[in-house]
């Protein structure tokens, strides 16, 4: 009996791991606000990437965090960001998940998971700015990378919480 259900939970866990790359690739898409200094843009991805770090975790945070926004760079005609795009949105979700993990039952752990994303998404983006466009064109994005984040750790955070009040056993899918 344990074997049957453990499969399903990994079923459920990879079914969340696709539905939560999907959802993220929209979130990432549709909303699209050009950054002429990087030919960049921001968006509402960082909304799914925390919430999927605050519901499903670290690892589902990592490969659908990272792959979703990367997809819609590529859908939308920046590709030359994608790489950069993968790595910053995946480990931001990551790092995320680990630190609510690390400070779960605590009250202020969904806005320092929130800074610790932030902070990993934000240098990364620097760091790869700089060496795609020059450091000056790349320290443009910092304010709205951050604007983003805010908007995303709100807006997973709360969409967390409605989601687990709603249907508790989803938290059996975090991985």
């Amino acid at each position: 009996m344990n074997e049957n259900m453990e499969r399903k939970n990994t079923s459920g866990r990879i079914a969340a791991i696709a539905i939560m790359t999907a959802v993220t690739m929209v979130f990432t898409y549709v909303v699209r606000i050009p950054i002429a200094p990087t030919r960049g843009y921001i968006n509402l991805g960082d909304v799914a990437v925390f919430f999927t770090a605050f519901t499903f975790g670290p690892f589902t945070a990592l490969i659908s965090g990272g792959l979703g926004p990367a997809i819609a760079d590529i859908v939308a005609g920046y590709s030359q960001w994608a790489p950069i795009t993968f790595a910053a949105h995946g480990l931001q979700g990551l790092s995320a998940a680990l630190v609510m993990i690390a400070l779960s039952r605590r009250k202020f752990a969904e806005p320092v998971a929130g800074l610790a994303g932030m902070i990993v998404m934000v240098g990364l983006y620097l760091a790869g700015g700089a060496f795609m466009v020059g450091f000056a064109a790349a320290a443009v994005e910092i304010p709205m990378n951050i604007l983003q984040n805010a908007v995303g750790v709100f807006g997973g955070f709360v969409l967390s919480r409605a989601v687990k009040k709603a249907y508790p056993p989803v938290s059996r899918l975090a991985w």
